[in-house]
């Protein structure tokens, strides 16, 4: 999940390379892209599976979270919801 600067607004996505991804959306590489239109850049939770078929389930099950649940998976794993991305070795 990403999120901007204000922490208004989460974002759900699946990727086989975080760091890559995740500089195509601090870039704006899709400038229409709804992680762009809401300025999402920070990562504050992920998981690691696998099988992308069982990363794709996740997603479709996250995304129908309520807030309240997806921040609860954050504050679980990252309760300061610091950007991730430069804490792990990717």
């Amino acid at each position: 999940m990403i999120t901007n600067t204000y922490l208004t607004v989460l974002y759900v996505g699946v990727t086989s390379d975080i760091p890559t991804r995740m500089y195509q959306h601090k870039t704006k590489e899709d400038p229409n892209s709804f992680a762009s239109k809401y300025n999402c850049y920070k990562l504050v939770y992920f998981e690691d599976f696998q099988f992308i078929e069982e990363a794709i389930d996740r997603e479709k099950q996250v995304k129908k979270y309520s807030r309240k649940k997806k921040e609860q998976l954050i504050n679980g794993l990252n309760p300061n919801w610091e950007d991730l991305l430069d804490k792990y070795e990717w």
